[in-house]
Order: C-alpha cells, then sequence, then structure tokens
C-alpha cells in the first residue's frame, strides 16, 4: 500500500528525517511510536506534502512524494493531525460534511457509521464543534477523515489528553477501520494501545528508524524500550 524508501525531510535548512525505510500494507495497523522530537510527525507530514522531503514515497507503486496535499488525500490517505484541527463555528453534522468526497462512487462510510461508532457525537449532531469536550473533539477529526473514504489513515496521537474510556473506544474505532479494509499508520506515544492492536511497529529516533518489528518482538526487546521510549 504505502513504502517510503530513504526518506530525508527538511524544516528549512535543519534536516530532520535521515533516510527512513517503512511501509504499511493493506489492511495493516502499523505504529511509529518514539518520543517527542523523534521525528514521528514530520514523517506523516512528509507524506502527506505538507513538508519538503526526498527520497521516495510510494503509494500502491506511484510516486507521491512532490506532489501537492490535496492531490495525495484524493489518492486516497487521510490524515489525522495532533491538533484535530475541527471547524469550531460549524456543527458536529457540518463538520462530517466537510470531510465527504463526492467523487461519483459510493462511499464506503456514511453518517450512520460515524455516529454507530461514536453515539456521543450523534447526541451532539447539531452541536457547535467548539464547546465539545477534547475527547468528542478527537472522535469528530477521525470521523471528518473517514468520511473521505481513504483506503490509508494516518493518525498522529490520537490518544493524546484522552480519558481511559475515550482511548478504548478509540482502539475499538482503529480496528473496525481495519475490518473494513482500510490501512492505517497512527503515531503514538503510548505503548499500550499501540502494541495491542497493530500488527508491525516501527520505532524512530533521531529521524531514523531504529527498531521494526512486531509489538511481541518490542515486548521482548527492554534495551530497545529503555534507550528510545521509556522517559
Amino acid at each position: 500500500m504505502l513504502r517510503l524508501t530513504n526518506l530525508h525531510a527538511y524544516y528549512g535548512k535543519s534536516h530532520i528525517l535521515h533516510g527512513v525505510d517503512m511501509q504499511v500494507g493493506e489492511g495493516e495497523i502499523v505504529s511509529l511510536l518514539g518520543r517527542n522530537g523523534s521525528g514521528r510527525s514530520t514523517t506523516v507530514k512528509t507524506i502527506m506534502g505538507l513538508v519538503r522531503g526526498e527520497g521516495s514515497i510510494r503509494l500502491r507503486g506511484d510516486e507521491i512524494l512532490g506532489q501537492r496535499t490535496f492531490d495525495i488525500a484524493h489518492r486516497g490517505i487521510g490524515y489525522v493531525p495532533e491538533n484535530r484541527d475541527i471547524f469550531p463555528k460549524l456543527t458536529v453534522n457540518q463538520n462530517l460534511q466537510l470531510g465527504e468526497k463526492r467523487a461519483g462512487k459510493s462511499p464506503r462510510w456514511s453518517f450512520d457509521d460515524m455516529y454507530r461508532m461514536f453515539p456521543r457525537l450523534k447526541e451532539r449532531e447539531h452541536t457547535e464543534a467548539g464547546v465539545l469536550s477534547g475527547g468528542e473533539q478527537q472522535m469528530l477529526t477521525l470521523c471528518r477523515t473517514l468520511m473521505g473514504d481513504p483506503d490509508l489513515i494516518m493518525i498522529d496521537e490520537p490518544t493524546e489528553g484522552l480519558a481511559p474510556k475515550i482511548v478504548e473506544l478509540v482502539a475499538e474505532y482503529l480496528n473496525t477501520l481495519k475490518s473494513r479494509g482500510v490501512s492505517v499508520l497512527l503515531v503514538e506515544q503510548k505503548l499500550t494501545i499501540a502494541l495491542q492492536i497493530s500488527q508491525r511497529c516501527y520505532v524512530m529516533g533521531h529521524g531514523s528508524i531504529v527498531f521494526e518489528g512486531t509489538p511481541a518482538t518490542l515486548l521482548a526487546d527492554a534495551e530497545i524500550r529503555k534507550e528510545w521510549l521509556e522517559v
């Protein structure tokens, strides 16, 4: 589905990513782990065309590095940023409408699907998004991205600052995506959720991949966890 080869990325003259190689398969959940400042968010922003990159980013074999962000989105990549970026003065329903693609094909997801996954959003359907709680805004951002019917969704720190019950809902949401054939690249700091739902994990440090393997392999590697993940 998605393959990064020797990817470098820059903020101005600052060299942030140093030859990143990674891939996400069809219908697979892959977690990208690491401490703050390790380059995880820069990786997904570079994939999305928001940061200048060099190397190769291929989606289903087609090179997308250097394309415009909206063209990348239309190719089937959805992006949920860490800061959520909801439209505060629009209602929950209006935010979801803005996420819809109208490309002529029947979408995989409907408003009913969104409200079934997160009943709280149905209750707040006509409420301005700006007055929602942090957890509700996260639900809304996830659902708005899904309304664009992506084949791959990249989610940056979806559980940051959320109550444990909402974290469980997010985990269920991600498993629902997988069951419907959507690939997921999850940027996360919390090992628990990442290891619980991922098929594979990458650990990033200083802009490079320092580990690739299964959740079980990562759990068994205390040295990697201590050096690159634990505070």
